[in-house]
């Protein structure tokens, strides 16, 4: 048996929860002559000396060899160990306590650590990471669990922004026991996974249908944009290789796209665009239109993509290639009056699916947008004069 001092995430009752396997009972306690700060660039934290600090947090105890083992696989994937510390637990008591902390030179602190910061952001779907990260406890090795970690967080994000309430007036309205899953397989699992289900599900006539296997292409959600200019009347389109026209066949997988990319665990989908808009084009957007939130192959496929036209001053923006080279990004852009991008839609050169739906709306809102820039700038050279 032994005793954890828990400084960070591990606080979250739901998540210790999960990596335990059981509901924990935790105390206040803290550890002096120490602080808590983020990680520098991510949504972790860690503990380091402080000569007059304090690090709040919570003591488990009577933690058994099982869960140690079940803590150290899940905490040990973030470069963490433990050292055994005298903790103060009040009225004058000490135990030895064991603390997770961050190996030399591994992690850079940032800002003061806020749990409550995090719960709001992140909380709900670490849970939910750490119940798929856990299940490979005692039957994947560790670094293979770790490597498939940030795809599981942002899966898992992508799982909470899902739970919201969605428009329900002509289609059938879901109810609880209306989906039975009776079996559930990982065939695959990498920055992708291949999900597999045996289900039943209910039938419009009120039965239950028979069971059924079904495939899944597990991803998470991604936010696109299409940058338009309407005082030049100009888009911003990129071009990149692809390797799902390449696994088609296709003769030429180079696609033209709006910018596009991952929504990140902690990111609204705005702040992701906006993101992306400056890493794949080097360009600031400003007023998001949401155009459509939609699932693009329901079928056989969990991905959700958010799509807007963004606002932006094309004027100053030079064309050229960007890209993170980490990411092995090779990303060229073009800037092109409206009536080409429709020119190309009509060809079919354009065959990326978001930037149809981008430009069709786009055709049906141009007038209105740049009406409203017009009417815009006529009101502040009015206020100047």
């Amino acid at each position: 048996m032994a005793d954890f001092f828990f400084y960070g995430t591990l606080c979250h009752a739901p998540l210790l929860a999960e990596v335990m396997g059981r509901e924990i009972a935790l105390t206040p306690a803290r550890l002096a002559d120490h602080a808590t700060y983020w990680v520098a660039g991510h949504a972790f934290p860690m503990i380091k000396s402080e000569p007059g600090g304090v690090a709040e947090g919570v003591l488990a105890r009577g933690i058994t060899d099982e869960e140690a083992a079940r803590l150290d696989y899940y905490e040990g994937g973030f470069a963490y160990a433990t050292q055994q510390v005298p903790l103060g637990v009040g009225a004058g008591e000490t135990v030895a306590a064991r603390i997770y902390f961050p190996e030399p030179s591994r992690q850079t602190p940032g800002a003061p650590w806020d749990l409550s910061v995090w719960q709001a952001r992140v909380g709900d779907a670490a849970v939910i990471a750490a119940r798929r990260f856990m299940a490979g406890f005692g039957r994947v090795p560790q670094a293979e669990a770790m490597a498939r970690y940030p795809s599981l967080l942002a899966a898992a994000a992508s799982a909470v922004r899902a739970r919201k309430a969605a428009p329900v007036t002509l289609r059938r309205q879901a109810a609880p026991g209306d989906v039975e899953i009776t079996a559930r397989a990982e065939p695959y699992a990498r920055f992708f996974a291949v999900e597999e289900y045996d289900l039943r599900h209910r039938r419009f006539d009120g039965a239950m249908s028979g069971e059924m296997h079904r495939a899944v292409f597990v991803s998470c959600d991604a936010a696109c944009a299409l940058p338009y200019d309407p005082v030049r009347d100009e888009v911003l389109l990129i071009e990149q290789f692809r390797p799902g026209p390449m696994a088609r066949g296709d003769a030429e997988p180079w696609m033209l796209e709006g910018v596009a990319g991952r929504v990140d665990p902690g990111e609204t989908p705005e702040e992701a665009i906006r993101r992306e808009a400056g890493e794949e084009a080097g360009i600031t957007l400003g007023a998001l239109h949401p155009v459509a939130g939609y699932y693009p192959t329901p079928g056989t496929m969990s991905e959700y993509l958010y799509a807007y036209v963004g606002i932006a001053d094309l004027g100053t923006v030079a064309t050229g290639t960007a890209g993170l080279a980490e990411e092995h990004e090779d990303i060229q852009s073009h800037i092109l009056p409206f009536a080409r991008l429709m020119e190309l839609v009509a060809s079919g050169e354009v065959e990326n699916g978001v930037l149809l739906i981008m430009a069709y709306w786009l055709q049906a809102n141009r007038a209105r947008l740049r009406a409203e820039i017009g009417a815009g700038a006529s009101a502040a050279a009015s206020a100047g004069g």
